[in-house]
């Protein structure tokens, strides 16, 4: 179990004068910017949980994920690891958890895959029979079987991603963080990868926490997401909790006669909002107020629709609202 109480993080940044004179000068009177990359979160992960760890960038993400693993440590409040504090005891702490970073590697380079895992599997003092059985399952769910005996510099980004979450899981760890693991793939390489998460999660109870921009990955993965915000926690909860907080809206786009158009169509009510885009009419409604068969016999019967796509407000839009809101809120403070 993870458990975050009151964490913050604070980095000092120095505040450098313009040209040559401001250099000197702060080489002789250094003055400080105080950064609070993380202020004040608390939150608790289960065993077995995948929680979607989401915010814009320089929310305070990576920061934290490092402060889990033991990389950091924290300028104030605690975090466990199953009741050990990482960056005291990073050793014992490394044994039970995965990470993996979507920029860097710990693959050595110009060696053949499999002696990476080989490396691996003495570090974590693997017994023979489980790293068997380990590299039987990863090799199977995450399709590297034929890229083995490679060197990891001849690999595609894809084929990296996937063979350093099998090193991140070949000790099989309790928990698994993955910050942006699918940064850069193609769809085909993501949704394995989604694939793989979910099995290793079925399989081993492996909890998961994920940071990523990519709001698929979120919705295929994850119950439960946290929001960050400048630092502090906007949002801990279940995903669909989330998404009901703006209504059950849904979207119609409509393929309709080129004479029927946004300005001068019917009007069915003023809950249903008619716009245009790309010769298409789309209807935005919140389904809990008016019936969407309503909206649907509208359509067809008043606005002539031909074609018809109906969708769901994804939970992209929902954080892109959110956070729009927060930062007109600090807008309107400053």
């Amino acid at each position: 179990m993870i458990e975050v109480n009151d964490l913050t993080k604070v980095f000092k940044k120095p505040i450098r004068g313009n040209g040559l004179s401001g250099m000197v000068k702060t080489l002789f009177s250094r003055k400080y910017e105080e950064i609070r990359a993380v202020d004040g979160i608390t939150f608790t992960v289960p065993d077995g949980e995948i929680v979607g760890y989401i915010g814009a960038n320089g929310a305070g993400k990576s920061t934290t994920i490092k402060m889990m693993c033991g990389i950091l440590t924290p300028t104030s409040g605690t975090v466990f690891i199953d009741g050990v504090e990482p960056y005291r005891k990073r050793r014992q702490v490394a044994q039970h958890i995965g990470v993996v970073f979507g920029q860097k590697t710990q693959l050595w380079w110009d060696i053949p895959l499999v002696e990476s895992f080989k490396v691996l599997k003495e570090i974590y003092q693997i017994p023979d029979a489980d790293y068997k059985e380990r590299m039987g399952f990863l090799g199977e769910v995450l399709d590297i079987t034929r890229f083995l005996s490679q060197p990891v510099r001849t690999l595609s980004l894809g084929e990296r991603m996937r063979a350093d979450l099998a090193a991140s899981m070949l000790h099989n760890p309790r928990i698994l963080f993955l910050d942006e693991p699918t940064i850069g793939m193609d769809v085909l390489v993501k949704e394995k990868i989604r694939l793989a998460i979910h099995a290793l999660n079925k399989t081993y109870g492996t909890a998961v926490v994920l940071t990523t921009h990519d709001m698929t990955d979120i919705e295929n993965l994850c119950s439960r997401i946290i929001l960050l915000e400048k630092g502090s926690v906007l949002y801990d909860g279940p995903l669909k909790s989330l998404k009901t907080r703006f209504g059950n809206i849904k979207t119609l786009t409509l393929t309709v006669p080129a004479e029927i158009r946004a300005e001068t169509a019917p009007v069915l009510s003023p809950e249903v909002a008619v716009s245009e885009e790309d010769s298409r009419l789309i209807l935005r409604f919140d389904a809990d107020r008016i019936p969407l068969e309503q909206v649907v016999q509208y359509a067809f019967r008043d606005l002539k629709a031909m074609d018809m796509k109906i969708a769901e407000i994804s939970i992209g839009d929902v954080v892109k609202t959110i956070l729009e809101q927060q930062e007109a809120a600090h807008a309107e403070k400053v």
